[in-house]
C-alpha cells in the first residue's frame, strides 16, 4: 500500500448540515482540491428532512474520498448527529468539521500527525474569520464570572481551558472511550464538555499551526430559541462532574505560544 492511500485510510470526517447544504457543497469541493490525500471518508448528515444535497449520483466516481450522505427523519442535536456518523468508524482518527469551514490548504495531515502523538487527545487548527483575523476558538472555563467579564465588560479570556469543535481531530479509540459528545447537550457546550473530559483523562488539546477559515455564525445572539438552548446547556454544564472536576485543572498549556496570532 502506498503512503498516500495509507494516510487517507486514517481519517473520517463528519459534517452536519442544518440548512447549510450550499456550505457543505463548497466544503466538499475544498476537500477535493486540497485534502484528497488526507481524507478517507466524509459523512454528511442532513439534519432537516427538506434538505437535499445537490451532488452527482455516482459519488464513487465524483470524489477522491468516499462520501456518505445520511438523512434524518427528525432533527437531532449537534452531538447526537456526530456521534451517529462516527459510531462505527473503522478509521484511526475522526474529525468533527463545521459546514461553514473553508480550506485553501490541507490541514488534516498535520492534524492527524499531532493527534497521533503520545499524550494528545485532540488536535485543532488556528481558526481565521473571513477577514483573516484569528478567531477566539480557544476559551477559558465559562464560569458565570468569566461570562460576565467577557459579554458585559468586554474583557478577553486570559487563559485557555477548552476549544470549540468547528474543526477537531481525535484518535478513534479515545472518541469511543469517551462515547463522543454528551448528547444531553442538544446544542452548545458539548465542545466545552468534551474538551474538559479529554483533559480530565490526562490528555492534551494541541493547537497545530495550520489555518482554516471559519465563518462563525453566533445564532444565540440573534435567536431567542438558540439563546434558550445556550442557557440550558450552560446550566447543565455547571452542574456536571466534568465542570466541577475541571475547575481544579490549570489552564491549557498551548504549545505554539500562549495565544494564536494573526498570520
Amino acid at each position: 500500500m502506498d503512503s498516500q492511500k495509507a494516510m487517507r485510510r486514517r481519517l473520517a470526517v463528519s459534517v452536519v448540515s442544518h440548512g447549510h447544504v450550499q456550505c457543505v457543497v463548497e466544503l466538499l469541493n475544498d476537500l477535493r482540491q486540497v485534502s484528497a490525500h488526507s481524507v478517507h471518508r466524509v459523512i454528511v448528515t442532513l439534519n432537516l428532512r427538506e434538505e437535499e444535497l445537490p451532488l452527482p449520483q455516482d459519488l464513487r466516481g465524483a470524489w477522491p474520498f468516499e462520501v456518505q450522505v445520511r438523512r434524518n427523519a427528525q432533527p437531532l442535536g449537534f452531538g447526537a448527529n456526530h456521534n451517529r456518523a462516527l459510531a462505527d468508524a473503522p478509521e484511526e482518527f475522526v474529525c468533527v468539521l463545521n459546514p461553514d469551514v473553508r480550506l485553501d490548504a490541507d490541514p488534516f495531515a498535520a492534524l492527524v500527525h499531532a493527534a497521533a502523538q503520545p499524550g494528545v487527545g485532540c488536535a485543532y487548527p488556528v481558526q481565521l474569520d473571513e477577514a483573516g483575523n484569528v478567531q477566539d476558538s480557544e476559551r477559558s472555563l465559562p464560569s458565570p464570572v468569566a461570562l460576565w467579564q467577557r459579554r458585559v465588560m468586554g474583557r478577553k479570556d486570559q487563559r485557555v481551558d477548552w476549544v470549540n469543535a468547528a474543526c477537531v481531530v481525535l484518535p478513534t479509540p479515545l472518541w469511543r472511550e469517551l462515547h463522543g459528545f454528551d448528547e444531553r447537550y442538544f446544542m452548545y457546550c458539548e465542545d466545552v464538555d468534551l474538551s474538559l473530559r479529554i483533559r480530565l483523562a490526562g490528555l492534551k488539546l494541541v493547537r497545530v499551526p495550520v489555518m482554516v477559515m471559519h465563518a462563525a455564525q453566533r445564532a444565540s445572539r440573534r435567536s431567542l430559541h438558540h439563546l434558550t438552548w445556550h442557557v440550558r446547556s450552560l446550566l447543565r454544564l455547571w452542574r456536571s462532574p466534568a465542570y466541577r472536576n475541571a475547575r481544579a485543572l490549570g489552564p491549557l498549556d498551548v504549545p505554539y505560544g500562549a495565544k494564536a496570532r494573526n498570520p
